[in-house]
């Protein structure tokens, strides 16, 4: 994995105990329409289903047929019936093995898990970046482009991985639910292709990925505040690599479907020869998971 993805793992993963320097945060973007359903997890954020929207051809995504979220780390055993209820018997986790390590996914026995990492952190690269990020080493423009470097790369760096990814969950017979640390970017990324298979259009897609800032603004502004009021502790880190951190950005997603369309000429290809996934498969897909 290139040093500069490494880095941009470690600001995806990192998302709550930093401080910084006492400045005015941005305001985020925010899906307009909240389709689908939240579903309320104790410990559990950002975890929803995808539903009730209509893609290009006008046929109705079905709800509860996958599910997306944050880390399972702190789900509680009482919670455990909840996964029940929905119907859920399988996990996809796409952390890379150290974030899995170090915050494994509380789950039933009786659930399959799998993970599926696009990166995998070598050696001690996650330290070495969080050290550059306490130091003042990385400010919010070198976060800035380094979140569309990672977009750009997930895509396209390990093409088997990505493709292993969408075929177990598009293959599944019950609902699944996949995620990574936040549910927001390999998450976002992930739910991205999936409606783009299943012919939704752009303005649907991009609504469902900037949905993570509704439903994690609570969690973010209160990180937010947290780290404004703890500012001594690292004075030196700049207020918006955590900001780029914590927030998900139509632009970060347009870096994704850029690279596609530059290496691959367009998503349609892109799904064709790199998911392989045939115009028949498609159309099969879509009778699967739409009315």
């Amino acid at each position: 994995m290139k040093p500069l993805i490494k880095i941009s793992l470690f600001l995806i993963s990192i998302l709550c105990i930093f401080s910084c320097k006492t400045q005015n945060f941005s305001t985020s973007e925010y899906g307009k329409t909240e389709n689908g359903k939240q579903v309320e997890i104790k410990k559990v954020y950002n975890f929803r289903t995808v539903g009730n929207i209509k893609n290009s051809d006008g046929r109705v995504l079905k709800e509860g047929k996958f599910y997306r979220s944050g880390h399972l780390h702190k789900l509680k055993k009482k919670s455990f019936r909840e996964l029940e209820k929905l119907g859920i018997k399988e996990v996809i986790d796409l952390r890379n093995s150290k974030e899995i390590a170090d915050k494994p996914d509380q789950l039933p026995n009786d659930m399959v898990y799998k993970k599926y990492s696009a990166f995998e952190d070598e050696g001690d690269q996650l330290t070495q970046a969080k050290k550059l990020v306490l130091k003042g080493k990385v400010n919010g423009s070198d976060a800035d482009k380094r979140m569309i470097d990672f977009y750009r790369e997930y895509v396209t760096e390990n093409p088997e991985v990505i493709r292993k990814i969408i075929t177990e969950i598009l293959e599944s017979d019950q609902p699944v639910l996949y995620h990574c640390t936040a549910g927001k970017d390999r998450t976002g990324i992930t739910t991205a292709l999936i409606l783009s298979i299943l012919k939704f259009d752009k303005e649907t897609i991009y609504n469902d990925y900037l949905l993570s800032n509704n439903y994690r603004q609570k969690l973010v502004h209160k990180r937010l505040k947290l780290a404004d009021n703890l500012h001594f502790l690292y004075p030196k880190m700049d207020v918006k690599v955590l900001e780029k951190l914590s927030w998900v950005e139509a632009g970060y997603l347009d870096a994704a479907f850029d690279e596609i369309n530059k290496k691959y000429g367009s998503v349609d290809t892109y799904i064709q020869q790199v998911l392989g996934i045939s115009e028949d498969k498609r159309e099969e897909y879509i009778k699967k998971f739409t009315n």
